[in-house]
């Protein structure tokens, strides 16, 4: 039997007001196990748990400031030197940096304490860390300056570096509805297909539905069809890596028509093909697709076309 792979391991470190509680809250949306201000006695017993109890091979990140008791920055080097050497486990270091005026700022706004300066600026204390985490900036694999970074950049670069292609993928839902049974709740894009024509007012289709050819047919064949359904798929294959850089677990996508039988049950089918051919896997939901016709929920039936008119 194959023995499962070890799980990753990271410390997550660096100077106060840096970022860290962003870093581990995003690794926490991604399917990490999280622990903050471990008390580095408890550290090696924390790193040696995974291998004996985790089957998935979750990995683990662990938070480690000058906060945290027992914290030796020079120490703790050594001490993960010795652990790689004796377990052949993979543990790497993230360390977040920032200038010094950008922390001052920063803990100006949130009127927190540095915690290496309870009762003196918050200058003297950012200096003073930034001297005893030194040791540990040099060692880090992965070194993050969160200077110029805004909360979303912080949370985009750490989805980069370190999150699971697979696992960072939002839910994808395709959905058709019927604009007359109410709107659906938590929609990201709504798309309104009520300017095709519509095949409830034709008698043979009224029966039928979007998923049936001869109604696919009749929608297909309104001249507005093509070009404007073609230009909704292309604006959804560029907003959806977008989504996906944001961080979105779920994003769902709606196409209603007035009843949800017909037009948006054929063009949310087709938009889901679209999107499987381009490599996204959507789960595809027809609302109102067992709803029986009703005249009055479909509005006024198209006029009857005008008889000619005869020359003079």
């Amino acid at each position: 039997m194959k023995e499962a792979a070890e799980p990753r391991l990271l410390l997550v470190t660096g100077l106060s007001g840096a970022g860290k509680s962003t870093v581990l809250k995003v690794l926490e949306d991604l399917g990490w196990e999280v622990v903050d201000n471990l008390p580095l006695a408890l550290l090696e017993t924390l790193i040696d748990a995974p291998v004996k109890r985790s089957e998935a091979g979750r990995p683990l990140a662990i938070g480690i400031d000058s906060r945290s008791r027992g914290f030796r920055p020079a120490l703790l080097v050594r001490r993960i030197k010795e652990l790689r050497e004796a377990g052949g486990r993979v543990i790497q270091t993230l360390f977040l940096d920032c200038a010094g005026a950008e922390l001052e700022r920063r803990f100006s706004e949130t009127r927190r304490r540095h915690p290496m300066a309870e009762d003196r600026p918050a200058a003297d204390g950012i200096a003073r860390e930034r001297e005893m985490m030194e040791p540990l900036r040099r060692w880090a694999e992965h070194v993050i300056d969160t200077t110029k970074y805004s909360s979303n950049d912080l949370q985009q670069e750490v989805r980069q570096r370190f999150g699971d292609s697979d696992h960072n993928e939002p839910v994808l839902n395709i959905l058709s509805f019927g604009f007359a049974r109410g709107l659906p709740r938590n929609a990201d894009l709504v798309f309104d297909m009520r300017y095709l024509r519509n095949p409830h007012w034709d008698a043979k289709l009224k029966p039928g539905t979007g998923l049936d050819a001869d109604v696919a047919a009749y929608v297909t064949a309104d001249p507005a069809y093509e070009d404007s359904v073609s230009q909704i798929e292309k604006l959804i294959l560029t907003l959806l890596p977008r989504y996906r850089a944001e961080g979105k677990s779920y994003v769902t996508i709606a196409f209603g028509c007035t009843g949800g039988r017909h037009r948006s049950v054929h063009v949310a089918a087709r938009v889901a093909q679209r999107l499987r051919e381009s490599g996204y896997e959507p789960v595809l939901t027809h609302r109102n697709l067992d709803s029986a016709p009703q005249d009055g929920l479909e509005g006024k039936p198209p006029p009857a076309p005008s008889a000619a008119v005869g020359k003079t």
